[in-house]
């Protein structure tokens, strides 16, 4: 058993240096190729590079593990939902729909 994550802990340190050579290097062409054609800005190196791509994941939230497209809080608002009275959801359907900009089914 212990072997099994030796093994696995030694793929893994030789893995991760390959992934983050590749990514830099990709994040620094595309942004070479591109912006300075599209928008004048400079060329960047490698660690800019990967400053851009820590800064977007940052800001655009990532690192952190996927459960599906969205699935923390559609399925905390899924399970609320279930838990409401047929009243309780009478009454944020209404509630939300001239928010929305449209008539929200009460079938839904």
């Amino acid at each position: 058993m212990r072997e099994r994550w030796v093994k696995r802990g030694v793929k893994i340190a030789m893995i991760v240096p390959v992934v983050i050579v590749v990514v830099g290097f990709l994040v620094m062409f595309l942004w070479n190729w591109l912006v300075p054609t599209l928008f004048g800005g400079h060329t960047i190196n490698f660690w800019q590079a990967w400053g851009i791509f820590i800064l977007s994941k940052i800001l655009l939230g990532g690192f952190g593990g996927r459960s599906g497209r969205g699935g923390h809080w559609k399925r905390r608002i899924r399970d609320r939902w279930e838990q409401m009275t047929p009243e309780e959801r009478e009454k944020l359907r209404a509630g939300m729909a001239p928010g929305c900009g449209r008539d929200v089914p009460a079938g839904t």
